[in-house]
């Protein structure tokens, strides 16, 4: 768990709800650093009174003050009225003069994190303080897109201020490239025109097909002209475009494609505006939309395999029952159970989109289906299966499933032939292993000799060779038979 998560659950005071907000509060970090030049830290009161940071986030286009890690550390005497200050009274605090960091000077804003519950008998509530510290030492005439963001910075410390930032019912775990302040940045009035547009964003703008400039422009016209109108758009991008809601979306004209992310400012609850932040992601969907292709292909090839193999499967199963030798029909009827075992790992791979499988579920159609074939007309096994195998790689699963389908076949075939019987299959699996244990209540070995059989070459070939694992045969006359097969893990690595 976080540093952030720990401290705030251990203090008591605050909701799981609460700790959700802050660490809304805390992805947002990085944006309240590079709006505001400055490094953010978030401040947490402990059951001592003392306050604790959990988040620290580093401005991108300035110098940061904090070096060293700060999560962690109680807050510092020079900050610590000015954070209990706004702490207390759920006001915005700002130090009276210059502080010296580390013989640099800097400016410190406490902000509280006021949330509001909902609660009549309480109202809103301080859970938390957010320090801006300015390095004084690097002032330089600000440019307009640096008062810009410096304004945009202030907007939302109000925000944070009065409970309305963050907003937890804007969409969380973003695509990759979601967007950053210096990405591009375009601020909109209550109307929608615009009245800033960073030179990063206007480039991307331009980049679809836009050759003026955004400024005084409506930036839900400009979007409505530069989207094909035989092309689908996502029914989210009127709402970002206009600032309405805290969301995200993407827009795409000639080629390229632009994320966009709205979060609208407000004062005291009434809505002034907003910020878009847009990033050109179009490198970034393209290399997604190859590995979805690439995903769908590999789903397809799986599909066919899988089929080709029950096509397979099933010529053999024609073959064995056309045959009139019975040695032949044994080998024919194993031959297509392999085949059938391998088809069961094909099929699995088909349904998902990783190269990885649950063994466990594989297991048990493999475990039906050699239960089903194995069994002669004069035998009566029961199979039972116990623990679990977990998440194998997919060039493993092949392996360990036809192997097992031949230690089970043998159990049911060899051990149980012409009785009743149990057979049981138990998975224990660690960090650095997984073992396998399949036990019969059949004749146990006859005279404590392993066979020498195909289906007993098959599986040391598969346990020893390709899985680099173990296999142990144990047992006597009338005590049944015990297979255990150990695998290390450092071999199952994707």
């Amino acid at each position: 768990m976080s540093t952030l998560s720990d401290l705030a659950h251990a203090q008591g005071r605050l909701t799981d709800s609460d700790v959700e907000w802050l660490h809304r509060l805390a992805g947002d970090g990085q944006l309240l650093a590079d709006l505001a030049s400055a490094d953010i830290v978030i401040w947490i009161q402990t059951e001592d009174g003392s306050f604790v940071a959990v988040a620290h986030a580093r401005p991108s286009g300035a110098a940061t003050l904090f070096y060293r890690d700060i999560v962690g550390e109680r807050v510092r005497p020079q900050w610590r009225t000015q954070v209990q200050g706004a702490f207390e009274s759920a006001k915005i605090v700002d130090s009276s003069s210059p502080d010296w960091f580390e013989e640099t000077p800097t400016r410190v804003r406490a902000v509280p994190i006021v949330r509001d519950r909902g609660n009549a008998d309480h109202g809103p509530m301080v859970i938390g303080v957010v320090t801006r510290h300015t390095n004084l030492g690097e002032a330089r005439t600000p440019s307009r897109q640096q008062i810009t963001f410096d304004e945009c910075a202030n907007d939302l410390f109000r925000m944070i201020a009065d409970g309305s930032f963050p907003d937890l019912a804007a969409p969380t775990s973003p695509r990759r490239g979601a967007p950053r302040a210096s990405d591009g940045l375009i601020r909109i009035d209550v109307d929608g025109i615009t009245t800033f547009a960073s030179p990063n964003a206007l480039s991307a703008f331009n980049r679809m097909g836009f050759d003026d400039e955004l400024e005084g422009e409506s930036l839900a016209e400009v979007t409505t002209r530069l989207v094909p109108p035989s092309r689908q758009v996502d029914e989210s991008l009127p709402v970002v475009v206009t600032g309405r809601a805290p969301w995200r979306t993407d827009i795409e004209a000639r080629g390229v494609t632009v994320s966009l992310r709205a979060i609208p400012l407000k004062d005291h609850g009434t809505r002034i505006g907003a910020i878009v932040l847009c990033r050109d992601v179009s490198e970034l969907r393209h290399q997604e939309q190859e590995l979805i292709t690439k995903d769908a292909t590999i789903r397809e090839i799986h599909h066919r395999v899988k089929n080709n193999l029950q096509t397979v499967a099933s010529l053999l199963r024609i073959q064995a029952r056309r045959t009139h030798s019975d040695e032949a029909r044994d080998a024919l009827t194993q031959a297509m159970r392999r085949v059938d075992s391998i088809a069961v790992v094909h099929d699995t791979l088909a349904q998902g989109l990783t190269q990885k499988v649950d063994f466990d579920e594989v297991f048990h159609r493999v475990l039906k289906l050699v239960a089903e074939v194995a069994s002669a007309p004069n035998t009566r096994a029961r199979t039972q299966s116990t623990g679990r195998f977990g998440v194998l790689p997919s060039e493993y699963a092949t392996p360990l499933a036809l192997a097992l389908t031949e230690v089970v076949t043998n159990a049911v075939e060899h051990g149980l032939a012409g009785r009743e019987g149990l057979v049981t299959i138990d998975a224990t699996r660690t960090e650095d292993n997984l073992r396998v244990t399949v036990h019969d209540t059949g004749l146990g070995l006859p005279e404590g000799r392993i066979g020498q059989g195909l289906g007993t070459q098959i599986i040391r070939t598969l346990i020893q060779g390709e899985l680099g694992g173990t296999i142990e045969w144990r047992g006597a006359d009338g005590e049944g038979t015990e297979v255990v097969i150990d695998i290390p893990l450092r071999w199952l690595q994707p």
